[in-house]
């Protein structure tokens, strides 16, 4: 019975140690055009070229967007099953709005693009006032975080 407890506790701290392995290396938000994804190679291929970055959108048909680009350090924890949570205030609207963009990738360091784009995001001169990101795993555990600085300010 011993040994099984002891197992379990080592089945632990492993499980742990490879969530604390998954880290926002950056994440940079800003205002995308839509030419910003445009490559030369989608008129051969009638394809998006996203040059190694997973893009995802709110509105996968619509390019122009604010976008997350968040650098994820993964090397040893697959992301199968995966979303990133994100909550943003704006000036128009105090109520967090929360949007969730699916991630299924293998062990590794990757870039991706979370875009709300089309109706979610519909001018270049609306800007988030705060923000708060989570990449959750698919059992519910949260592998990753980070918030603007105006995001950990008590409200009024």
């Amino acid at each position: 019975m011993r040994r099984i407890g002891t197992v379990l506790i080592l089945l632990a701290i492993s499980v742990a140690a490879r969530a604390s392995e998954v880290e926002f290396v950056r994440v940079w938000p800003g205002w995308r055009d839509a030419d910003f994804f445009s490559r030369i190679s989608e008129y051969f291929t009638d394809r998006e070229n996203t040059s190694g970055r997973v893009v995802v959108r709110t509105h996968p048909a619509t390019r122009a967007g604010f976008y997350f680009l968040a650098r994820v350090r993964h090397p040893a924890v697959g992301l199968a099953g995966a979303q990133f949570v994100l909550r943003i205030v704006t000036r128009s609207n105090p109520e967090p709005r929360t949007y969730s963009f699916p991630v299924d990738r293998p062990p590794g360091i990757d870039v991706f693009e979370l875009g709300l784009t089309g109706s979610d995001w519909p001018s270049k001169s609306i800007h988030p006032v705060a923000w708060d990101l989570d990449l959750v795993a698919a059992d519910g555990r949260t592998l990753a975080h980070r918030q603007s600085f105006l995001w950990s300010k008590p409200g009024p």
